[in-house]
């Protein structure tokens, strides 16, 4: 296939080389008229633009950073799988590519954002899971590097754009739900106490409690690392405890997943005996068995919208910084039931359990 220059479009429409290429990049000192016979006539000859050419006339790489924070060498979390469509789909709608690489956090995870920047190969950052004192954060707002966060930090004056989710609205649902089905034990598998929403999902699960008159007893708060694996561990320590919870309230949906096959490893019915919820509603709490009661965050829409967020300042077509802050739902399904047919107490504390399943 021949390839069509900009040389042979001019020629077609009896312009300059200049008038075409200014035309193509939407210039406003070319007449509307002739800014459409130029394009019309590209299109109709199979032009297809230099684009690496462009993004060095623009200054821009027109590329997005992406860094995942792992806990394991697989990267297997469907959080971020929901997560990377939102934001891909949305990048490539827009004309952006994304770079995507993987760290665990950590000094060197930091390093490599710093790393990225001095390279010149992206744009801007999208930040994902947030910490209290995030050096992510500090490190780009100190060199003056565009980016959007999927949360916020412990600052009281967040001087950066974000998107995040009310947690503590969040588990104040779920707080009361469980208080509802007349549970008085219940115990919390938290994240990581450096993240920015533990205390947040926390405080909001002991408050909701508390206006239903049910205390949080820190013994029966579990610190996790947001896999499968931790939960199903933690979820089996708090059953095993003297006096177990009739209710876990999980911060995220894989820990409450682990959870279940702890309980399940116990001979106890997850519904019935035992009541669990999560946080995140990914594709697999629907499907579980049971169906997992867990609150849910548009993790797809997310993607999109802190990927046009980022988009709109590297075009300046945005001033200031922008703050949105979603209101989550509760998603009531079967891992959830009255604690008035809890079989619990019944059943010996101490059990045997399955082996720990691996995501």
């Amino acid at each position: 296939m021949i390839k069509v220059r900009i040389n042979d479009i001019a020629k077609r429409v009896n312009r300059s080389v200049t008038t075409v290429s200014r035309a193509l990049n939407d210039y406003d000192d070319v007449s509307p008229k002739t800014k459409q016979l130029i394009i019309d006539t590209a299109r109709e000859m199979g032009y297809s633009p230099n684009l690496l050419a462009q993004r060095l006339q623009k200054q821009r790489t027109d590329t997005i950073g992406l860094i995942f924070p792992t806990f394991s060498p697989r990267f297997s979390d469907p959080f971020f799988s929901e997560l990377l469509a939102g934001i891909g789909n949305k990048a490539a709608a827009l004309g952006f590519d994304l770079l995507i690489s993987t760290r665990a956090p950590g000094e060197q995870e930091t390093e490599s954002y710093g790393k990225i920047v001095d390279s010149g190969r992206v744009d801007g950052f999208i930040i994902v899971r947030t910490r209290k004192k995030d050096a992510r954060i500090e490190l780009l707002l100190e060199r003056g590097f565009p980016f959007t966060a999927f949360g916020q930090t412990d600052g009281d004056d967040e001087n950066f754009s974000y998107v995040d989710i009310d947690g503590f609205v969040g588990m104040q649902k779920i707080a009361g739900h469980l208080a509802a089905l007349n549970h008085k034990t219940v115990g919390c598998i938290a994240p990581p106490p450096d993240l920015a929403f533990t205390g947040k999902r926390i405080n909001g699960l002991r408050a909701g409690l508390a206006q239903a008159g049910v205390p949080l007893n820190d013994a029966y708060i579990k610190s996790g690392d947001l896999t499968q694996k931790s939960g199903y561990e933690l979820g089996g320590a708090l059953l095993d405890m003297p006096h177990p919870p009739t209710a876990i309230a999980a911060c995220n949906d894989l820990m409450a997943l682990g959870a279940i096959s702890a309980a399940q490893a116990r001979n106890l019915v997850v519904g019935k005996d035992v009541s669990i919820t999560g946080f995140d509603d990914i594709p697999m709490a629907e499907t579980s068995h049971p169906s997992l009661t867990t609150i849910n965050q548009p993790i797809y829409q997310i993607g999109g919208m802190l990927c046009e967020m980022l988009i709109s300042q590297l075009k300046k077509e945005t001033a200031g910084q922008q703050h949105i802050l979603l209101e989550p739902s509760l998603m009531i399904r079967q891992s959830t039931g009255d604690v008035t047919h809890s079989n619990l107490k019944a059943i010996p504390n101490q059990t045997k359990p399955g082996p720990i399943p691996v995501p």
